[in-house]
């Protein structure tokens, strides 16, 4: 059986390779470790189902890279992991249907295995 496609976008590779590992029997995880490579690989991989993305990164933040995913794609279900709360990105992320799920680093891999999950059956 084909394992539900990931993408997993955050500018610290430590961070890709983490997730990568910890979900690699559960997910086909992506990563990139820009907004624009991001991009590059949903135009690739059309078939990535759930798109999980840091939110403090350069050029383009978490939130400007998932708007720009759901203009490519509105079904495309987004996530923001990060280690910084801010409440304004969140409201709006939220408000526009931008986000499915707003998470915090560090992340619990029980938890967030089940995070994904759900995402997967929207």
């Amino acid at each position: 059986m084909e394992l539900p496609r990931i993408l997993y976008v955050d500018d610290e590779v430590i961070n890709l390779e983490l997730l990568q590992l910890t979900f690699m029997n559960d997910f086909k995880v992506l990563t990139a470790a820009s907004a624009k490579e991001g991009l590059r690989l949903l135009e690739l991989n059309p078939d990535i189902h759930v798109v999980i993305s840091d939110l403090k990164m350069p050029v383009m933040d978490g939130l400007d890279f998932i708007k720009v995913v759901k203009q490519i794609d509105p079904a495309k279900v987004c996530m923001l992991l990060t280690g910084f709360m801010e409440s304004d990105v969140m409201l709006e992320g939220f408000n526009k249907e931008l986000i499915f799920r707003y998470l915090m680093k560090p992340w619990e891999k029980d938890h967030l295995k089940e995070t994904i999950r759900e995402a997967l059956k929207r």
